[in-house]
């Protein structure tokens, strides 16, 4: 190994590879990552010289990124096509529309800036999983390189196409007031052209970019950016308002009055207006999202099925692959919509225009939408930070002690324990359908913390409660992202 390479392991993460730019990874260790990657990639598709489609984010050291990885690529044999400034789904777009062998997209997504990571994958429409990211992590560490001759072309105006695309068939007949908030991030180039496209009527808020993100990171989980969304959808009497993240593939919403909606239950609805057309399809949701999906009147009388699965875009987008689902969704924003509404991958600009069809088939405004479904109380998502090398071994520990809580028949606010699930963390659940989750976060050194309760907000803070008193029993967790 170099002398001068910096590349730390923990930085292959579960399904994408994050690192802090250049704490722990140097432009030698994104060669070498690239060199990787195209081992993989040549190993798995058996070609010589497989198609690859790159990307990068607005951040102002992608593009030196974006050069090394393509550098690593190009000396495996790969035939690098580079679509320049793009979102992660323009990126898995372009892996259809050019029949290409594989992907990579140079994004740290929401992370703060000074992070930087690449989403890859190979099969269309899917990134890695954990397989292929242990696979991944053991050619490039080890060093174990195939040689090849490789070129890199540029491929112009892809931004045009990959617009186009979804602006045809979406069209919508009632003038909808969008607020369209991207953060600064990459999204404020595609999100406004491509919703003025289909018919709605923008209202921009931070659009322009601007990779210091001077107000706040553009993730529409981050409460800040919801305010702001919020305080303009009231401010110009608009009929919804979007949060795109820093890559595209995720978008949060607020309602006309200012609320906003997680992005669990905008799937709900999205799940029920799809279930009367498309009869006895499957829905894949997150261990994060709302309990409501599984006793769903609508869908169920439209004999839909409900699969509660791991929490991450790579878990949950293959799901919806293998089990052949119309769409999968994710509390965190990332919804999958399978033919015939798209490709399989995540695309937060198509989510929106979902929404918007929904608003479109409706005459009816998004609060009035919103109160068909039964009212939870739900928290948001909460990371509490513990380090990468701690973090599985203390929910390991966390399960067992709630798996002995259950046996013992132990009240948690005068209730006991009546399921628990263990796909992804722990989600135990109790007979009046309140819940709480605690899994290890893929992309960061933290847990990730949800509640929800259909009976109270009172109920739903308690098991906050008694989630956090375990936590901190452990000695092993510091601050959290944000609390309730």
């Amino acid at each position: 190994m170099s002398v001068n390479l910096k590349i730390d392991p923990y930085g292959f993460r579960e399904y994408d590879a994050r690192w802090l730019y250049e704490k722990d990874i140097n432009l030698l260790g994104i060669t070498n990552l690239g060199k990787g990657l195209g081992t993989q990639i040549i190993k798995q598709t058996n070609k010589t010289n497989p198609k690859v489609i790159v990307g990068h984010d607005y951040r102002s050291y992608s593009e030196d990124i974006k050069a090394a990885l393509k550098k690593g690529l190009v000396s495996t044999g790969c035939y690098v096509e580079d679509v320049g400034l793009s979102l992660s789904p323009m990126v898995y777009f372009a892996q259809f529309h050019f029949d290409s062998d594989a992907v990579a997209m140079v994004t740290a997504s929401h992370n703060d800036n000074g992070w930087t990571g690449v989403k890859m994958g190979i099969r269309k429409g899917l990134t890695h999983a954990p397989e292929e990211m242990r696979e991944l992590k053991e050619i490039t560490l080890s060093e174990n390189f195939v040689n090849g001759q490789g070129q890199e072309k540029k491929i112009e105006n892809f931004q045009d196409i990959y617009k186009q695309n979804l602006i045809d068939n979406n069209k919508i007949k009632k003038k909808i007031k969008a607020v369209v908030a991207c953060g600064n991030g990459t999204a404020g180039i595609f999100a406004p052209d491509i919703l003025r496209g289909i018919g709605c009527d923008v209202i921009e808020l931070d659009c322009n970019l601007d990779w210091t993100f001077p107000k706040y990171n553009p993730n529409p989980e981050d409460l800040k950016m919801l305010h702001a969304i919020s305080d303009a959808v009231k401010k110009n009497n608009a009929d919804i308002g979007f949060g795109f993240d820093g890559d595209g593939d995720r978008v949060g919403v607020i309602d006309n009055e200012g609320n906003e909606i997680f992005s669990d239950k905008i799937g709900l609805l999205i799940a029920r207006s799809l279930s009367n057309k498309y009869k006895n399809s499957v829905f894949v949701v997150d261990v994060k999202s709302t309990g409501l999906y599984a006793n769903d009147k609508l869908l169920n009388s439209n004999k839909c099925k409900t699969i509660y699965w791991k929490t991450g875009h790579s878990h949950i987008k293959r799901k919806v692959n293998n089990e052949n689902a119309l769409a999968g969704f994710e509390k965190s924003g990332h919804f999958f919509f399978n033919e015939p509404l798209g490709y399989g991958y995540d695309d937060g600009i198509n989510s929106a225009i979902q929404v918007c069809h929904l608003l479109d088939d409706q005459n009816k405004k998004m609060s009035e939408i919103i109160k068909e479904i039964p009212k939870t109380f739900q928290t948001p998502t909460m990371a509490p930070y513990c380090k990468d090398e701690d973090k599985y071994a203390l929910v390991d520990k966390i399960i067992k002690d709630i798996e002995k809580l259950k046996n013992e028949k132990v009240k948690i606010d005068d209730q006991e324990i009546n399921e628990i699930l263990t796909i992804n963390g722990v989600r135990f659940s109790f007979k009046d359908g309140s819940w709480g989750l605690i899994r290890a976060s893929s992309n960061k050194p933290s847990l990730v913390i949800v509640t929800e309760s259909p009976t109270s907000d009172d109920r739903k803070l308690k098991i906050f409660r008694f989630i956090d008193s375990l936590l901190q029993k452990t000695g092993k967790i510091g601050e959290y992202d944000q609390k309730i």
